[in-house]
């Protein structure tokens, strides 16, 4: 089940829990999303997420949804954390547990493309020089 939160996540919990639901699985992936030290060529400090109460939260819904069918997964899960996170902090994990490798593999891509395209949540950097919105999101 998709959510969004202000906390930090167990990417390790939230895996084992995935993995642990579904006995017919034979492969489970995991995306992990992090602040990285460079954009663009600028030192970032920090990232801002903001989102579009209501809306992201069934946007991530429906797309985990889509992948199941799409894809054939027994289990999707997206959590995407809002609010201020550091230099190196998790901002995005998407799972796929499905029978084989490469449905899950295919799954997991496609939920996290689909994500920056089509959720409603936006990204503020805060580097050395200053602070802007990244315009890649929807």
């Amino acid at each position: 089940m998709a959510r969004l939160t202000n906390d930090d996540f167990d990417m390790g919990a939230e895996t084992n829990a995935v993995v642990h639901r579904n006995p017919k699985a034979g492969g489970t992936v995991a995306f992990l999303g992090t602040v990285k030290e460079f954009s663009k060529g600028e030192r970032i400090l920090k990232l801002e997420f903001t989102h579009y109460a209501g809306m992201a939260e069934a946007e991530l819904e429906k797309l985990e949804k889509e992948a199941l069918e799409k894809f054939g997964a027994l289990e999707c899960l997206i959590i995407h954390r809002l609010g201020e996170i550091p230099l190196n902090g998790n901002i995005v994990l998407v799972i796929a547990a499905a029978v084989s490798r490469g449905a899950a593999f295919d799954a997991c891509e496609w939920m996290i493309d689909e994500l920056k395209k089509r959720v409603p949540i936006w990204k503020k950097e805060f580097a050395e020089s200053g602070s802007h919105w990244v315009e890649e999101h929807p």
